[in-house]
C-alpha cells in the first residue's frame, strides 16, 4: 500500500491508529529527518515509539538535516564511490513517495507555513543540448513520466532567469519541486512526533548494535530497533563503507533589494557539468534567504570551513559568474555560512534488516547522502514494512531480494549541501 497523506499518514497531533499498552514498542535511533519521519510513519500505524538521539533540532547547534540544501531531485544524488542499480531503483520509488507527500503538505496553506515546505519552480541547466547525452535524455524522459508537476523544457529558461550567457548554459528544464526551510521543518517534525506520543531520550551510542541489541531492547522494552543514525552507522552497523562528504552553503539576503529576488531553485548538477567543480546550487531557503552552493569534499570530517576558505571563495565566484546579480548580495549576518557532513555509503542507501545474525530485530535506514529529505517518506514506508516483517518472524532478506530491486542506471554526487 502506498503511503498517502490523509489516508495512512496524518499531520494531526495524534496517531491515526491509537496504540494500546500491548502495542509493539519501537526504539528509533537518530533524531534527524530520517529518524523523525520514520517515527511519524510508525506512530500513525499504532506503534509505541521512543526516539534516542545524541542531539535534537536547534537554532544554535544545527543538525545535518537542518544544514542540508533539501532540494528534491529525481533521482536524488545519493551515490557513493560505486554505482548500485538496486539502490537506484529503490531510490526512484522512495523519492516519488516523498514528492507526493511534501506536495500534499505544501498544498495546505496553514500547514505549508507551519512546516516550511513549499512547492517552487526548480530549474536544471545543462552546458550542452540534453539530446546529445543518452543518460540525461533518458533521465529527462523518466522525470516527464514520473508524475512531477509543471515539467517544461526550453532554453528560454536561461534568459528568463537572468543567467549570464557567457557561463555556457545551453539547455534547461523546469519542474515544480519541494523546497524546504529545514530549520522550520525540523522543529515542526519534532513537535509533530511528540504530539503523536513519541518519547525522547538524549543519549549517544558508541557500540555495534549487534553487540548491545539484547541489552538495549531489554532496557527500553523494545520489540524492534530502527537505526537511522547516519554517519554513526559506521559504528552502529559496523559498516566501514560509511563516510562523510563535507559541504558548505553561503546564505545571502534574498529580499529583492540588492539583486532581483530569486524565486526558483537554479542548479547545474555534477552530471550536467563538465567537471564536479562546476556545480551551481542556488535555492531559496525561505522568503528572505538564498542558499549559494555547492561543494563536495569526501572523507573530510572537520567543520572548519570559513568564508575565506579557497573552496568556498571559488564556489561563490562560480555562482556569481552564473547569476551576475549575486555579486551585490549581502550576507546573512546571523548565519552567513552553513557547513555539514553528508552521510554517504559506498554501496548507496541501506534500508534493510540486520543480516549478520539470524533472528536480529534491528532494521537499518542510513547512507542517504545529501538526499535525506528527498527520500524520507519512501524510506520510512519501507522501514515500517521491515518492522512488520520482523515482528511476524519472517526471515531477513537483502534489499536486492525485495520488490523495487530491479533497474539500471547511474547516480552522481550532487552538492546539495
Amino acid at each position: 500500500m502506498s503511503l498517502t497523506l490523509g489516508k495512512n499518514l496524518s499531520c494531526f497531533g495524534r496517531p491515526l491508529v491509537q496504540p494500546t499498552n500491548k502495542s509493539p514498542h519501537i526504539l528509533v535511533i537518530g533524531g534527524g529527518v530520517t529518524g523523525l519521519v520514520s517515527s511519524w510513519v510508525l506512530l500513525d500505524r499504532g506503534y509505541r515509539v521512543t526516539i534516542l538521539s545524541k542531539a535534537w533540532a536547534s537554532d544554535e547547534e544545527r543538525l545535518t538535516s537542518q544544514i542540508a540544501g533539501a532540494l528534491w531531485e529525481f533521482p536524488p544524488a545519493v551515490c557513493g564511490q560505486h554505482t548500485d542499480a538496486i539502490s537506484l531503483a529503490h531510490s526512484k520509488k522512495w523519492c516519488m513517495t516523498a514528492y507526493h507527500i511534501w506536495d500534499a503538505i505544501a498544498s495546505i496553506p496553514a500547514l505549508s507555513q507551519e512546516s516550511g515546505v513549499r512547492m517552487m519552480p526548480s530549474d536544471f541547466f545543462f552546458l550542452d543540448n540534453i539530446d546529445k547525452d543518452a543518460h540525461e535524455r533518458s533521465k529527462m524522459a523518466e522525470i516527464m513520466a514520473s508524475g512531477v508537476r509543471g515539467f517544461y523544457r526550453g532554453s528560454d529558461i536561461i534568459e528568463d532567469r537572468g543567467i549570464d550567457p557567457s557561463y555556457g548554459a545551453r539547455d534547461a528544464y523546469e519542474l515544480m519541486a519541494p523546497v524546504i526551510d529545514t530549520d522550520k521543518a525540523m522543529h515542526w517534525l519534532t513537535s509533530l512526533v511528540k504530539s503523536k506520543g513519541a518519547n525522547f531520550v538524549t543519549e549517544t551510542i558508541e557500540d555495534d548494535l549487534l553487540n548491545i541489541e539484547d541489552s538495549l531492547r531489554a532496557r527500553f522494552n523494545a520489540d524492534v530497533i530502527v537505526n537511522c543514525a547516519g554517519l554513526q552507522s559506521y559504528t552502529l552497523a559496523d559498516d566501514k563503507t560509511v563516510y562523510p562528504i563535507r559541504g558548505g552553503l553561503i546564505r545571502v539576503i534574498n529580499d529583492g533589494t540588492d539583486f532581483p529576488k530569486v524565486n526558483a531553485a537554479l542548479t547545474i548538477t555534477a552530471d550536467a557539468a563538465h567537471s564536479s567543480n562546476e556545480i551551481v546550487f542556488l535555492v531559496p531557503r525561505n522568503d528572505n534567504i538564498l542558499l549559494i552552493g555547492g561543494i563536495t569534499e569526501a572523507h573530510k570530517w572537520d567543520l572548519d570551513l570559513t568564508l575565506d576558505s579557497p573552496i568556498i571563495r571559488r564556489m561563490r565566484e562560480r555562482c556569481e559568474s552564473f547569476l551576475p546579480g549575486l555579486k551585490d548580495a549581502r550576507l546573512d549576518q546571523d548565519y552567513p555560512l552553513s557547513q555539514g557532513l553528508r552521510p554517504f555509503r559506498g554501496s548507496n542507501v541501506r534500508v534493510e534488516r540486520e543480516l549478520r545474525r539470524r533472528g536480529s530485530r534491528v532494521v537499518h535506514s542510513y547512507g542517504h547522502g545529501g538526499a535525506g529529505w528527498s527520500l524520507s517518506f519512501g524510506c520510512a514506508q519501507d522501514v515500517a514494512g521491515l518492522v512488520e516483517e520482523t515482528l511476524a518472524g519472517i526471515p531477513a532478506r537483502p534489499m536486492g531480494a525485495r520488490p523495487g530491486a530491479s533497474g539500471r542506471g547511474k547516480m552522481e554526487i550532487t552538492a546539495h549541501l
